[in-house]
């Protein structure tokens, strides 16, 4: 699995970076598709008896495929921060989705989009290396340029309807045409691409085309439990066109694309519009909320494999494709990349936080911290804060066998002291609120 970079590079130092001179041909492009309040195993190539996924199916069926897939918190944008940044939310000061103060102005958010511009970004890091890039559907922090992308869909300003995408969350649901554009534009004029395709699918409104829900519509099956259903398969049908544009602009073979959910969602049958995701669901700290099948697709570099025991996070994500691509910086991420066999199984452990919808104060993030997790083997640990009252995990410090029990209902700490003793000493030496600054 192990990937292995042959072209030669012409290497300049710019702001700290290894900047490489390149044109298409020397470097491969990289397209994000990232799906939005999707439950882990809602796909049918892992398994769901009702929705329909051909096209990421066929992806996954040609991607080294990690099912113990993770975010570090389940809620939009620190999900996205963190995918973005390669850091979790207490290091880069996204730990939720709007600021507590001023949260419907420009000045409020403006605060928040500072402190993310302080921290590595993907697209800025990749244009420093002569890539062009291009966000489309979900994006926080203002303005894409706020990211280093060149180019996007999003203006990000708040008294013209900005908060987490705009005029962005068009691109799926109305259209895919500036998507393809910006491909287009790429190849013809040579340059390596990146592609942020992060369309609000298939999160609420679910309001899929009636062809689709027509698929799903069952006399058994709640209305709402259809319409979600159809809003996965909507999802599906637009990955497929973003990949079928790859294979007919003939990129597809040095295009390195990677795919995840920012977190999870379990929709119930008696709620619509008003759903959060169900109580294990969106914002919690259990797995309906905080797992997600993560993949990586390189022809011909990345072996096609189904990982179904290592532990992966998206936090992995900003270092794997700085893997994939050749390119060294000086930032020390917390991840690993993902085609590092050795580091890969070296792993035993994973983390995350879970925090409060609006921020307190992106400079003490334990004021809004509910809750911190670590993965090792079998076993995960929730550790409460105190600050939430059960609504999104257990109130007390709780241990489950996640590979017996998936849907974390049986707490086994009482059975495996030593076990949850070990693992609250290593969630404490990865991050402790109470040394917190």
């Amino acid at each position: 699995m192990r990937l292995v970079i042959t072209a030669l590079f012409a290497l300049t130092m710019v702001a700290g970076f290894s900047v490489r001179v390149a044109c298409a041909a020397d470097q491969p492009n990289v397209v994000i598709l990232l799906s939005d309040d999707q439950r882990w195993d809602d796909y049918s190539f892992l398994g769901h008896e009702a929705i329909k996924t051909p096209n990421i199916d066929r992806l996954a069926s040609q991607s080294l495929v990690y099912e113990r897939g993770y975010v570090p918190s389940s809620l939009c944008r620190p999900s996205l921060a963190s995918l973005f940044t390669g850091l979790y939310p207490h290091q880069n000061g996204i730990t939720g989705n709007d600021p507590r103060e001023n949260k419907r102005t420009n000045e409020g958010r403006a605060v928040l989009v500072d402190r993310f511009q302080q921290n590595p970004r993907l697209a800025a890091i990749l244009g420093q290396h002569g890539y062009v890039s291009f966000q489309s559907g979900k994006w926080w922090e203002g303005n894409p340029s706020s990211g280093g992308f060149t180019a996007g869909m999003t203006h990000g300003d708040v008294t013209k309807g900005g908060r987490h995408g705009d005029v962005g969350l068009t691109i799926g649901r109305k259209t895919m045409q500036p998507v393809m554009d910006f491909i287009d534009k790429a190849v013809a004029e040579d340059k390596p691409f990146f592609l942020w395709y992060a369309p609000m699918m298939p999160h609420l409104p679910h309001d899929p085309p009636k062809r689709l829900l027509d698929k799903y519509t069952q006399d058994d099956r709640p209305l709402e439990i259809a319409k979600y259903f159809a809003m996965c398969d909507w999802w599906d049908e637009t990955c497929g066109q973003v990949l079928d544009h790859l294979d007919k602009k003939n990129i597809a073979e040095n295009t390195v694309v990677i795919y995840l959910c920012d977190n999870g969602w379990i929709q119930e049958a008696d709620k619509g519009g008003g759903a959060v995701g169900g109580p294990k669901g969106k914002r919690s700290v259990y797995d309906g909320g905080t797992r997600t099948p993560i993949m990586i697709r390189y022809p011909g570099h990345v072996k096609p494999a189904r990982n179904k025991s290592d532990l992966a996070s998206s936090i992995d994500v900003v270092p794997t494709i700085l893997d994939a691509v050749g390119v060294k910086t000086d930032y020390n991420f917390p991840g690993i990349s993902l085609l590092d066999e050795a580091k890969v199984d070296q792993r035993k452990a994973i983390f995350g936080e879970i925090y409060s919808h609006d921020i307190p104060d992106f400079r003490h993030p334990e004021q809004g911290l509910h809750y911190r997790w670590i993965i090792d083997g079998d076993y995960k640990l929730i550790v409460p804060s105190g600050l939430d009252e059960g609504e999104y995990g257990p109130e007390k410090v709780a241990l489950f066998n996640v590979t017996k029990d998936p849907e974390e209902e049986q707490n086994v700490i009482a059975d495996h002291p030593e076990i949850a003793a070990d693992l609250h000493k290593k969630l404490d030496a990865w991050w402790n609120p109470t040394l917190q600054n």
